[in-house]
């Protein structure tokens, strides 16, 4: 990261206030914040429910069946194996998005908006000591991959529920969203390699 000089000269008035803005997109930062907090309570909602079908409570096991219940497929009497995975994959579904929220919150401020100052903290995130707009689309991008792979994931364990057209355009989804981020990657890979080389000459 490049130091800022000891005593920085003051900005001109109108570049000092273009500057400032960029604290307005602080309120859609907290804003993301917000949403953090629906989604951890939305967690623990769904795992509550979990817990009380396994326990045998039977308005948690109704829940559970509504959550996860597909147009066409049967309706289970039971807590089975494929309920529970489909259960648990929304709730891992939900921690991906969750971490997709905290790369743009933390990222976001911090390439955008202003340092957070967390060099030497012991809790500093690896990918934040180099962070930067490049970075966090490559890193977005990858997350967006990832929470397509588990949406895939449920519609193909209850693929028999599911028109072939609707199977076939999930996939191609998935895969225009995993060739979409090799781009972004191969992009940025070209774009430090050159940054690179214009350095060393």
């Amino acid at each position: 990261m490049t130091q800022p000089s000891p005593n920085p000269r003051p900005l001109r008035p109108l570049p000092a206030f273009i500057f400032m803005s960029r604290w307005l997109q602080l309120p859609l930062y907290l804003g993301l914040i917000l949403a953090q907090c629906v989604y951890v309570f939305h967690f623990w909602v769904e795992l509550k429910d979990l817990i009380g079908a396994a326990l045998g409570n039977e308005a948690a096991l109704q829940h559970i069946f509504a959550a996860v219940a597909v147009p066409g497929a049967p309706v289970p009497d039971k807590l089975n194996e494929t309920t529970i995975m489909l259960v648990v994959l929304g709730l891992i579904d939900v921690v991906m998005i969750s971490n997709l929220l905290i790369m743009v919150i933390i990222g976001g401020y911090e390439t955008f908006v202003s340092r957070l100052d967390l060099d030497g903290h012991p809790d500093q995130p690896e990918w934040l000591s180099h962070v930067n707009a490049s970075v966090l689309k490559t890193k977005l991008a990858m997350a967006i991959v990832g929470i397509s792979s588990i949406h895939l994931l449920k519609t193909f364990i209850n693929a028999n529920a599911y028109e072939i057209k609707v199977l076939v355009a999930q996939t191609v989804i998935h895969v225009v969203f995993l060739l979409s981020a090799l781009a972004i990657a191969y992009t940025d890979r070209i774009t430090s390699v050159t940054h690179q080389e214009s350095k060393s000459h």
